[in-house]
């Protein structure tokens, strides 16, 4: 009877959930095809010179004495929308329409199913679109992605990764920051030689970046590397938005885990799981370039965690060595016969201020003198 009341619990769960998220998605796509058709109107009046140049400041606090309490809609936010629309309405403007979208519309009536509407792609921008993954996402989503990506391309893959891993806004600015749509799948390695299967040689590629943003990395001298371990300890201590700049399959195991082959202790850097390889990987961090010896002790690891840790079901560990910078042509004659999945990839930290900014505030020795 007990299992019987298990089951129970467990499919009312799964109907509440889903109806939940049912919920949540059409309430999204309302407030998006609201948002655009707010836009559009307010674009056809505001650009062909029909309203005045304050006529947007106006209709907003007319809103808010019409609609106590009413929220989204400041001047800034009314100029996002009509920002919303003219982005969109030259991917979105050949749509076929549905028969009822056809009746005309009087001169003050907005439509509100301009992007809901279930009809068939009309243009080939719009295969590249995945509309249920652009509906799914929030307009603060959009807003960012309109304001910080160059390409169609580069939007419709930040929109497919946010609906898919329900990134959130705080996410999506921190890939945005790092630029995982151009560092994605160009990290150095010796995948080909080392996975055979590939599919799995392909999703490993895709698993890692060249370049990792290291921005929370605290420096105190900007002109100094930091040490390993300072590097390690600064890693743990913002594990969550290190997690962040590897992906949602990354699980962290530990850091300087214990290994022990014959009655000595080794210790790899960082150790994580993940999920979509089923494999360890083995992060060793390095704070300067690239040497070939690096990798004759990451294949010690590998093997190591190979025999000693991984499970029989999942497949052999990966190593990523991460250091400072790397001579391409250096790594490829070091990766040349090695037998173990490995990459190498860089980090950058934001402690050095960009060149325009050097001069603004004085350097350490001037600040002392001045305090």
């Amino acid at each position: 009877m007990t299992n019987n009341y298990s089951e129970a619990i467990k499919a009312i769960k799964s109907a509440i959930l889903k109806s939940r998220y049912r919920a949540a998605t059409l309430a999204n796509k309302e407030l998006l095809s609201l948002y655009y058709g707010i836009g559009k109107f307010v674009s056809e009046n505001s650009r062909k010179g029909a309203w005045g140049t304050s006529a947007i400041d106006t209709i907003s606090e007319r809103l808010q004495q019409e609609l106590p309490g009413l929220r989204g809609f400041s001047p800034v936010n009314i100029k996002r929308m009509r920002q919303f629309y003219e982005a969109w309405e030259l991917i979105f403007v050949n749509r076929q329409l549905t028969a009822g979208e056809n009746r005309p519309l009087v001169s003050d009536e907005i439509p509100l199913n301009l992007l809901t509407a279930n009809r068939p792609m009309a243009t080939d921008d719009l295969q590249s679109i995945n509309l249920q993954c652009f509906l799914s996402i929030g307009f603060s989503h959009h807003y960012e992605l309109l304001i910080k990506t160059k390409t169609l391309e580069e939007r419709s893959f930040y929109i497919e990764r946010c609906a898919i891993e329900f990134w959130n806004v705080e996410t999506l600015r921190y890939n945005l920051k790092s630029k995982l749509y151009a560092k994605r799948g160009k990290l150095t390695n010796n995948f080909p030689a080392t996975i055979p299967d590939k599919d799995l040689q392909r999703k490993a590629l895709m698993s890692f970046k060249d370049e990792y943003l290291l921005d929370y990395i605290n420096i105190e001298d900007p002109d100094d590397e930091p040490d390993e371990r300072v590097l390690e300890s600064e890693i743990v201590g913002n594990i969550r938005k290190f997690i962040m700049s590897l992906g949602k399959d990354f699980s962290f195991i530990g850091s300087q885990y214990r290994l022990v082959v014959e009655e000595q202790e080794y210790f790899v850097d960082l150790l994580f799981f993940n999920r979509q390889l089923q494999s360890l990987i083995a992060i060793e961090l390095k704070n300067g370039v690239f040497k070939p010896e690096y990798l004759g002790k990451m294949n010690f690891y590998l093997s190591a965690l190979d025999d000693l840790v991984r499970l029989p079901h999942e497949n052999p560990s990966v190593g990523i060595i991460l250091c400072k910078s790397q001579n391409q042509r250096v790594v490829e004659y070091a990766f040349r016969d090695t037998t173990k999945p490995m990459g190498v990839a860089t980090y950058k930290t934001a402690a050095k201020l960009p060149a325009k900014y050097k001069n603004i505030l004085p350097d350490a020795e001037r600040l002392k003198e001045l305090l």
